[in-house]
């Protein structure tokens, strides 16, 4: 037997944990989706029964108490649980569209979307990021509380004119209309370094909140051009996208002339930081306030792709947005081109 480098083994080995693990993670997906469909069955078979026999609710506690002791230490098999089993079955029956979805995540997460979010395209939304995202239980639920689906549907960028069809559904859901950073531990009255720094030391939490495929590169990036310096407040990358994005804080209103800085910067990007095989970077303008109509006129003339958003360091977003959400035909076609855009991928 020849003797083989150690560079060589290296490769081999990973790429043998490599499949295990690829192979591990196909068997918990297979696992989830069985119990699943195990569940949506049984809230079928108490669904008919109680149309076609007129059993009451009581039928469900009696038939819980069975399957705890024919299955002992299985709490899915709780009443209440069973209950979920059957709404749950009755709530997408009809809803062959989302059928297929509930399958891609664990009962856990489904029982958070069923019980927290009434409306189907909200539920679709929901759906589809925690199984693209992989999202966990907790960052579901921070996703839930503050309203990621409003801000998702808000937001304003130019990435219609400025953006390639093949990652033009992507971009528009990596920039959200508002981002809640109430992890940060800053006073209400803080400086653009305040806020800079804070989020660089809760970069975990930084990163979650904007929506997970992105990776940190720098703070204060330095870039030269014509022989002078220039910084921009924070530099990503978005895995997804293949691309940079540099962000740029502002403590204050939004003003048009912050397009015109962040247009320098994601020309000087394309020039001098892209790599080979990379997208055009892509810049996000996080300010305190913004007029809506300001921002809109001023995109109007980027030539490069630009997202306009706020932030508060509290989880709320005022009732009112709900008002301005696009038509639910207008989500549902963002959904549907969001939806081609991750099979492409």
């Amino acid at each position: 037997m020849s003797e083989i480098s150690s560079q060589d083994y290296a490769n081999f080995c990973y790429e043998i944990k490599r499949r295990i693990r690829d192979r591990q993670l196909a068997a918990l997906r297979s696992v989830n989706r069985e119990l699943v469909r195990l569940y949506w069955e049984i809230g079928e078979l108490i669904h008919h029964k109680q149309q076609t026999l007129g059993w009451g609710k009581s039928v469900v506690e009696t038939l819980a108490r069975d399957l705890q002791g024919e299955f002992p230490g299985r709490n899915g098999f709780s009443a209440a649980n069973l209950w979920f089993m059957r709404q749950f079955y009755g709530e997408y029956v009809d809803k062959p569209n989302l059928q297929p979805l509930v399958r891609e995540i664990s009962w856990t997460k489904n029982l958070i979307i069923f019980s927290r979010c009434k409306d189907d395209l909200e539920r679709e939304f929901y759906l589809r990021a925690t199984a693209r995202y992989g999202w966990t239980k907790a960052v579901l639920q921070h996703q839930v509380d503050n309203k990621s689906y409003e801000k998702y549907l808000l937001n304003q960028t130019n990435f219609d004119a400025t953006v390639t069809d093949d990652i033009k559904a992507q971009a528009v859901l990596a920039v959200k209309d508002n981002y809640t950073f109430d992890f940060l531990d800053l006073a209400e009255q803080h400086s653009e370094r305040d806020l800079e720094q804070s989020l660089v030391q809760n970069l975990r939490g930084f990163l979650s909140e904007l929506g997970g495929a992105f990776a940190f590169i720098g703070n204060q990036y330095r870039l030269e051009v014509g022989g002078q310096e220039y910084f921009i407040d924070l530099l990503l990358f978005h895995r997804r996208l293949r691309c940079l994005v540099a962000i740029e804080l502002k403590i204050g209103d939004f003003k048009p002339e912050h397009k015109g800085k962040m247009e320098f910067y994601l020309e000087a990007l394309d020039c001098q930081e892209k790599m080979e095989g990379e997208n055009p970077p892509i810049g996000m303008i996080i300010c305190r306030y913004k007029n809506k109509t300001v921002v809109e006129y001023a995109l109007r003339t980027a030539s490069r792709p630009i997202g306009v958003a706020t932030y508060t360091i509290v989880p709320q977003l005022p009732d009112a947005y709900r008002e301005q959400l696009p038509s639910p035909e207008e989500i549902a076609e963002r959904l549907r081109l969001w939806q081609e855009g991750s099979n492409d991928e």
